[in-house]
């Protein structure tokens, strides 16, 4: 493995960190100061610009309209877009449309490409990941899955009930994962389906409130009432569900972390920055031990995040599924972030509670991180049991009595 990362990327990731700077941040600090949200007419003169830049859906095909970028290549380039929670709408890397055109590129047939993947990339319409379900149905454990789709002539008849589909309150579509088969494993008798938001049967019945406040595209709440769809709007194949969200979730738990990495490192620049500026006690914050080792933890532990997302892209580019690595990922980097988080509203003190700064926005909307696409513990559980696994059967002299 080579870190050192190419010349061509450099570059890219430059002009992205440029572009949040001038074009993005200042709409962020606008709209943090006014209290308003980012509107879809808002969002677009931002992609017109990104587009005009030549920085538009980084991870799409060059004759899709994207920059095609491998994944590994995004690993700078989205932790500079996410130096502001805009940046990735901006430039057409975010969550979940990012993830949902990765998913739709691998396994859209012609039909449902030309009808769902081709408007998303360029940004004509959004779309929403229905997945997660209102207890007791599928959360961290999507072996819970309720939601069912069941066979009537050539149509599939789904009824269910889920919830923080994000993006549901600007889709113009859904892909939605039901049960098809409740005699086999879930992970063998789950499908994917295509569905367009406004079709009979489908029933928006809110955005769920979060903590940290409202996000574009709301997370919203969804019954679906005797929804009819045909065998063509299966994504994949019947039964292959769970293999297409784990397609779906590997590289989406990394883009993620990239993101959110970048969140971190301007929250710690802020804070540095405040502490080289800040006298108390006969002197600036920065020279106090006590800030100073929180400043080089911070440091090393998004310096140790980095390494473990650029080795779990590169496993997965060389057809590793590697799914204890970005489990280490996925749970190391949600965990720092909210440390690094905490440590910089800790360092301004009433500066950072306030909403002069961004920190403490940050800071509520972060907490989420340690638990969509797995919590925390789901992801330290399957390491153990890999560990155990590895280890258990070494022959050492150990007492056992």
């Amino acid at each position: 493995m080579d870190f050192q990362i190419p010349e061509h990327v450099k570059k890219i990731a430059r002009r992205v960190r440029e572009f949040v700077d001038s074009e993005v941040v200042p709409v962020e600090l606008e709209l943090l100061k006014s209290g308003e949200e980012l509107t879809v007419e808002r969002l677009q003169e931002l992609r017109a610009k990104a587009k005009a830049a030549g920085l538009w859906a980084p991870t799409m095909p060059k004759e899709l309209g994207g920059m095609g970028l491998s994944l590994q290549e995004i690993v700078p380039i989205f932790e500079e877009a996410g130096r502001s929670m805009i940046g990735p709408l901006a430039i057409h890397a975010s969550a979940p449309d990012e993830g949902n055109m990765h998913l739709l590129h691998m396994f859209a047939n012609e039909e449902q490409r030309e009808r769902y993947l081709a408007p998303l990339v360029r940004g004509e319409i959004f779309s929403a990941f229905s997945m997660t379900e209102p207890p007791p149905g599928a959360g961290s454990d999507p072996k819970m899955l309720r939601t069912t789709a069941v066979r009537d002539g050539d149509e599939w008849v789904i009824n269910g009930h889920k919830w923080f589909s994000s993006n549901g309150e600007v889709a113009s579509f859904l892909i939605i994962m039901a049960l098809t088969n409740p005699d086999v494993h879930p992970y063998q008798g789950a499908t994917m389906f295509l569905a367009p938001i406004d079709a009979p049967g489908i029933e928006i019945v809110r955005d769920v409130p979060t903590m940290g406040g409202k996000d574009f595209g709301g997370h919203v709440e969804i019954r679906y009432n005797n929804l009819r769809l045909p065998d063509s709007a299966i994504l994949g194949e019947e039964g292959q569900g769970f293999m297409l969200a784990q397609a779906r979730l590997g590289p989406a738990r990394l883009t993620h972390c990239m993101r959110w990495t970048g969140i971190a490192q301007r929250a710690l620049e802020i804070a540095t920055a405040y502490a080289s500026r800040r006298k108390a006690f006969g002197s600036r914050l920065s020279e106090h031990q006590s800030i100073q080792w929180m400043l080089a933890d911070s440091e090393m532990e998004l310096h140790a995040g980095r390494l473990m997302m650029h080795h779990a892209a590169w496993l997965l580019a060389q057809g590793e599924q590697a799914r204890d690595e970005t489990s280490m990922c996925k749970f190391f980097i949600a965990e720092t972030v909210n440390r690094v988080l905490d440590r910089a509203v800790q360092i301004c003190g009433g500066m950072g509670i306030s909403r002069d700064l961004p920190i403490s926005v940050w800071y509520e909307k972060a907490r989420a991180f340690r638990i969509y696409d797995g919590a925390s513990e789901v992801h330290r559980s399957r390491v153990a049991k890999s560990v155990v696994k590895k280890y258990a059967a070494i022959d050492v002299p150990v007492e056992t009595e």
